[in-house]
């Protein structure tokens, strides 16, 4: 039978770069897809993997438990619409996708209450990888056409802005000591009693733009709760998102962090005349009572398209968000709600690797080391395919959508001006032909002499290289301490017992040892150290210095013979020997000035002899090599 002209073809967007979670080929187990009703029908912008199953089967999820958890990570504007399985290589592949496209509805209506929906349907072939789509719309179909977008980023935030709004609550529970179900239930009810509010009608929202970048940022503006729902009438709900949005994309990277952002403040009017005579009303609790505060502060973000109405985000997305959270928020509360009440906090975080950020709520009760929250942060990162030995969400890995103003001129306040980042990006190339290139991994910031006003020229080179080293550390999320002065250096060189009192305040040469003894006491990382004899030892080592920079990626001090240098990567052609190093120096004097670092050469390729036969390592010199191991952490 011929196909029918008239048919309109589907077509599967792909805009995730890791559409598959599942790697192992006997992995069996079931995603969930994840797009957007502000993009074309059947867009996957990314996959969440399903952790709680039914009966131990791996294509059966507990919907209730799935849905909890996916109504807390998931930013409104963004929505399950559909299902990927893999392990069903003896299945039916058309009733395996009928099973995933069942599980994605009864999914949506648990967090939308929503089942119209045209629904994508996936099939992982366990052998080839391969994934076959099918889509549910008048009946289940298979489709061939897939689109795997080559620029995802730019799909979907040039068309796209965040939306945040940050909300402090405090809910008075007094309850009976002889009875815990009355605190319960009483939480409960001031829940409620908030989520009311948001509709009152005494209630304002006003909305302003959070980017400085605009010379001319738009007036805030004023949404009342009455216009939420009305036709487009008003100039406050004909005003679309794209007022407070940048006109000016052209020079912007494509992400979440630089995408237009729009910050929603929620007033209450709570003086004036009720408009309901009403009388006092007491309620009496026999025996003794007792007060507890229940202090939430709640932070949504948003997606949105730009030509959305305000009075639309506002109705559709912030307050949902707003509800989802508190209830998230009080289902986590009430199982410790009078032993020990927890003290929760949303944080929002942009993996690498996904498109759109996901929250994270949690108890500040506990620290970052302590098992309950290092069990929190393994489950989210098996959830979102992120690796079990990166700790990429961690608090200090949050993005940050707070309003800062200056209290004077209510102006937004500016960050201070950053350091240079990964000033080794785009440098020319090592020389080396058919080398086989091993650079660090992540992101480090350059720290060089007479830094920060501080003169440490002809002394503090070991100084600045360990700076970049913990840098890295920071940045990569191992730690949360900030990067240390000299003084704070030399001061933990006494604290172990390695330097005498009189050491702090001097200008005293430090080496590899002592950079291993700091990074060991601040920051709990272990090293290994490399010695060689001579400057002309150094190429002899690289292939050990290629695989560091595979397992490990730290940035590597290289110390001994008279200068201290930071190596970043190695360029090693194995069968002739060639090879070059990639040194940062910290021997830098001038501005943060990028052009001129490079093409200075104090960021660059250096071979261990040049064209004219000159000596980068001096052969009458010994040197050690700092090699900082990545902790295996969440």
């Amino acid at each position: 039978m011929a196909d029918d002209p008239n048919k309109k073809t589907k077509t599967i967007r792909v805009l995730c770069r890791k559409l598959l979670l599942i790697t192992k080929p006997d992995d069996s187990g079931i995603q969930w897809l994840i797009g957007s009703s502000f993009l074309p029908t059947f867009t996957i912008v990314s996959t969440l993997r399903c952790i709680h199953t039914l009966s131990s089967d791996p294509i059966s999820p507990n919907i209730s438990k799935e849905s909890d958890d996916i109504r807390a990570l998931l930013p409104r504007g963004f929505e399950v619409i559909g299902a990927l399985i893999a392990g069903t290589a003896n299945e039916n592949v058309e009733r395996s996708a009928r099973v995933a496209i069942d599980a994605s509805s009864k999914l949506r209506k648990a967090l939308l209450q929503s089942e119209n929906q045209s629904l994508v349907g996936g099939v992982v072939d366990p052998s080839s990888g391969e994934v076959r789509f099918f889509v549910f719309d008048a009946g289940v179909e298979s489709v061939s056409t897939v689109v795997y977008e080559e620029e995802p980023e730019k799909y979907v935030w040039e068309r796209g802005c965040v939306l945040s709004c940050e909300l402090p609550v405090k809910l008075p529970v007094i309850y009976s000591v002889e009875e815990r179900k009355g605190a319960e239930d009483m939480l409960t009810r001031a829940i409620e009693a908030v989520v009311t509010k948001f509709r009152d009608s005494k209630t304002t929202y006003i909305l302003e733009t959070l980017d400085d970048s605009i010379t001319e940022a738009p007036h805030a503006v004023v949404v009342h709760n009455r216009e939420l729902d009305l036709p487009s009438e008003s100039n406050a709900s004909s005003l679309l998102c794209s007022h407070f949005c940048s006109e000016d994309n052209k020079h912007k990277s494509h992400s979440s962090q630089n995408a237009d952002k729009i910050h929603v403040s929620f007033l209450l009017a709570t003086s004036g005349a009720s408009l309901k005579p009403a009388a006092p009303v007491a309620e009496y609790i026999p025996g003794e009572a007792k007060l507890l505060v229940v202090d939430y502060k709640l932070k949504v973000i948003c997606y949105a398209t730009k030509d959305l109405r305000l009075t639309d985000a506002v109705s559709k997305l912030i307050i949902p968000g707003l509800v989802d959270q508190l209830h998230t928020m009080k289902n986590m509360t009430l199982p410790n709600l009078l032993s020990q009440h927890p003290k929760l906090h949303p944080y929002h975080f942009n993996p690498p690797g996904f498109l759109h950020p996901v929250t994270a709520i949690y108890d500040s009760l506990y620290g970052e080391t302590e098992m309950k929250q290092v069990e929190i942060r393994r489950s989210l990162h098996l959830r979102l395919g992120l690796p079990s030995d990166q700790p990429l969400l961690r608090i200090a890995n949050a993005m940050n959508f707070s309003v800062a103003k200056d209290s004077a001129s209510g102006n937004f306040l500016k960050k201070g001006i950053p350091l240079l980042k990964d000033v080794h990006i785009g440098i020319p190339s090592s020389g080396v032909n058919g080398g086989d290139v091993s650079l660090v991994q992540g992101s480090y910031e350059y720290y060089h002499y007479l830094q920060d006003g501080f003169d440490d020229s002809g002394w503090g080179c070991a100084y600045r290289s360990l700076q970049t080293i913990v840098s890295w550390f920071k940045i990569q999320q191992y730690t949360s301490i900030g990067v240390p002065s000299h003084r704070e250096i030399q001061q933990s060189l006494v604290e172990i017992g390695d330097k005498d009192p009189s050491f702090i305040g001097s200008r005293e040469w430090i080496g590899a040892i002592e950079l291993s003894f700091v990074l060991d006491k601040l920051l709990g990382v272990s090293c290994k150290v490399i010695n060689v004899r001579s400057g002309d030892e150094l190429p002899e080592k690289c292939r050990e210095l290629m695989m560091h920079f595979e397992t490990q990626g730290t940035p590597i001090m290289i110390g001994g013979g008279v200068l201290a240098y930071t190596l970043l990567g190695v360029d090693y052609n194995d069968t002739t020997g060639d090879c070059a190093f990639l040194i940062l120096d910290p021997h830098y004097t001038g501005s943060d000035d990028l052009k001129k670092i490079v093409n200075g050469g104090w960021c660059g390729w250096k071979k261990a002899i040049d064209s004219k036969g000159k000596r980068f390592f001096l052969p009458n010199k010994f040197y050690n090599l700092l090699l900082p191991q990545r902790p295996n952490m969440v």
